[in-house]
């Protein structure tokens, strides 16, 4: 079992807390800089990146990534890839999708439910430990880095792919973030956000189902209707020949 270095560790909670905190107000602040500070509209993207990595760069307790490290712990790795695809994708002016892929989603939300529930000794089958292990971390970063590099060269939710390759990089790499391969990969903040999207795709093909129901429905109505209008027309004539 090998840790990454203390100082290593303050060095990428800065650069993860960095990209995060920029990839988020990347996708709002630049929609409203440029009414606030019309002649600041083209460098705006610039002025929020650059604010961001100064107040994270900020000694000791002044930096928001001191506060944020000692509430949320490390980010993962993951969820430091995704906002660094994200923050290139908004600097490029292309557009994000904010819910994950949902098959990458609900994976995510059934691994961390596992292994929150064997945290709080429900399972007791001690996965976590098994992140140190040199065997099993090995084999499931093997399998993790294949599976991102055939989401991206397939391209088949690429930004979900490019992610996990980055988070198998730093683990691989320089350990990070601890030394475990699952806090490489799933963290609070991101399973969070796993669970909101897989909510979020369960409410919207509900929505879907209701509505093809309901067009089969009216469907259905518009095709009896013509034969309700004849049996009338045919009951009329019935009583006006009596």
């Amino acid at each position: 079992m090998s840790l990454p270095d203390l100082d290593l560790q303050i060095i990428y909670a800065r650069i993860a807390w960095g990209l995060i905190a920029a990839s988020v107000l990347l996708s709002v602040l630049p929609t409203l800089l440029p009414k606030i500070f019309p002649q600041l509209a083209r460098r705006s993207k610039a002025i929020v990146i650059g604010t961001v990595a100064v107040v994270m760069l900020l000694p000791g307790a002044a930096s928001p990534a001191y506060w944020l490290t000692l509430v949320f712990q490390y980010p993962s790795g993951l969820l430091t890839g995704y906002s660094l695809v994200a923050l290139f994708a908004r600097w490029n002016e292309r557009p994000v999708v904010f819910p994950l892929n949902p098959v990458f989603a609900l994976l995510l939300t059934l691994v961390g439910v596992v292994l929150y529930l064997d945290a709080f000794g429900v399972l007791a089958l001690g996965l976590y430990y098994r992140g140190f292990d040199s065997g099993a971390a090995t084999l499931l970063t093997c399998a993790a880095a294949l599976g991102g590099a055939a989401a991206v060269y397939f391209r088949y939710a690429g930004t979900a792919g490019a992610a996990l390759l980055t988070s198998v990089l730093l683990f691989s790499l320089l350990r990070l973030p601890s030394g475990n391969l699952w806090d490489a990969l799933l963290d609070p903040l991101l399973w969070a956000w796993a669970l909101g999207s897989v909510i979020l795709e369960g409410m919207r093909r509900h929505a879907a189902r209701k509505a093809a129901l309901e067009a089969q429905q009216a469907q259905d109505a518009i095709v009896a209707e013509p034969e309700l209008v004849q049996a009338h027309a045919a009951s009329i004539d019935q009583v006006q020949y009596k």
